[in-house]
């Protein structure tokens, strides 16, 4: 499953970007034929106003896939000690890049996996998931470790793929998402978020934008 995951984003590196911005016909269009229109962009730009403008604490990203959505937010965050991990080699290239275009310094960007976080307990203010959970192979695992590296009252800022919103898009998540390796089963659904989150976590912000859940939630 694992090397599934590393070739399923090395053969998608060169469109990754463009169907998550929407910024191509045929990425417009997928977006509006199986995902009801529901703009990533938007999604990011809500989530990343969690994170305060004077931020200057320490934050994991994972996985940071490309940055696209979070590059020019870090730009912005000069005090703050960011830690960016990701297990496809191919997507944690593309956002160093970004990082080094752009002249940020204060990043260390690491592959690894979420289900082994080589950090120590209570090492992070903030941890930033944005489309993850529908991605790692052990979700428990993944929310454990997450849970483990995040101080008491630090941030948890996450947004993923959840099943029964819309029959079309379940489909498509099923018959052919699935079976690439872009997503993994079993997959969460609007009252398995909050109950399972709601279990560690108190959860501030809870927004649902079609089959995709975001919310910002404190560790108890």
């Amino acid at each position: 499953m694992s090397d599934k995951i590393k070739d399923s984003y090395r053969s998608s590196k060169n469109i990754y970007d463009n169907v998550l911005t929407r910024d191509k016909w045929w990425s417009k269009m997928y977006i509006d034929l199986f995902w009801g229109g529901v703009d990533d962009n938007k999604i990011a730009a809500d989530l990343l106003k969690y994170i305060p403008d004077d931020f200057s604490g320490k934050l994991l990203d994972v996985p940071v896939g490309t940055a696209v959505f979070t590059h020019d937010k870090y730009a912005e965050l000069k005090n703050a000690d960011i830690t960016c991990l990701d297990y496809s080699p191919d997507m944690l290239e593309q956002a160093k890049k970004r990082f080094e275009e752009d002249g940020i310094t204060n990043i260390t960007a690491i592959e690894g996996s979420v289900e082994a976080l080589p950090f120590e307990d209570q090492t992070f203010d903030i941890v930033l998931c944005m489309n993850g959970f529908h991605v790692f192979p052990n979700r428990n695992r993944a929310i454990l470790e997450t849970l483990r590296v995040l101080k008491k009252g630090g941030k948890l800022i996450s947004c993923f793929y959840i099943e029964g919103q819309s029959k079309r898009t379940d489909l498509l998540v099923k018959n052919y998402l699935v079976k690439k390796g872009w997503f993994n089963p079993p997959f969460f659904n609007r009252v398995s978020v909050q109950t399972t989150f709601g279990e560690i976590y108190d959860i501030k912000h809870f927004h649902i934008r079609g089959s995709m859940v975001y919310f910002c939630a404190i560790k108890k």
